[in-house]
């Protein structure tokens, strides 16, 4: 799976409403037959932050996120409510989800 993580620090009169913002791109994406998963999160110290967390099947699906035509709308309207370009960690990795966090089990899980 293609593996992404990314840091968007929005302008502060927006912070509040990204969610709002990024909620036709999220549906869309999500809806992608090859997203894993798509999943925002608000940074606990910095509220100008947003954690983007995003995987995808494979490398074909990847393509077809960034050739989609909701990736090149977000493209357009994004960045204007964005402080400065976003940071991104981009990696294949040999797995198709998550794998538990063994140093931190639940005794009598499963």
């Amino acid at each position: 799976m293609i593996f992404i993580t990314a840091r968007f620090r929005v302008r502060p009169e927006y912070a509040d409403q990204w969610p709002r913002i990024t909620a036709d791109f999220t549906a869309a994406t999500r809806g992608e037959p090859g997203c894993l998963w798509f999943d925002w999160s608000r940074s606990v110290e910095d509220p100008t932050e947003y954690v983007l967390v995003e995987a995808f099947r494979d490398n074909e699906a990847g393509a077809a996120h960034v050739h989609s035509e909701h990736f090149r709308t977000a493209q357009r309207t994004l960045p204007p409510h964005l402080a400065e370009t976003p940071r991104v960690v981009n990696v294949s990795i040999p797995q198709d989800n998550w794998s538990e966090l063994g140093e931190m089990s639940v005794p009598g899980q499963r």
